[in-house]
C-alpha cells in the first residue's frame, strides 16, 4: 500500500523514476557549477530579489 511508505521513500522512488544520479561526487560537482560564490550584495544592504 502506497499510504504505507514515508515521505523519504516516496522522494526516493521518484528520484529513481527520473534517474536522478545517486552519486555524491557527481552531486558536489554539479553544485560547484551553479553554487560558485556567494550572491553580491546591494549598495542599501537589501537583496535585490524583485
Amino acid at each position: 500500500m502506497e499510504s504505507d511508505k514515508s515521505q523519504l521513500e516516496k522522494f526516493k522512488e521518484a528520484a529513481r523514476e527520473a534517474e536522478c544520479d545517486t552519486d555524491e561526487t557527481a552531486f558536489e560537482e554539479a553544485l560547484k557549477k551553479v553554487a560558485k560564490s556567494k550572491p553580491e550584495k546591494s549598495s542599501t544592504g537589501e537583496d535585490d530579489q524583485t
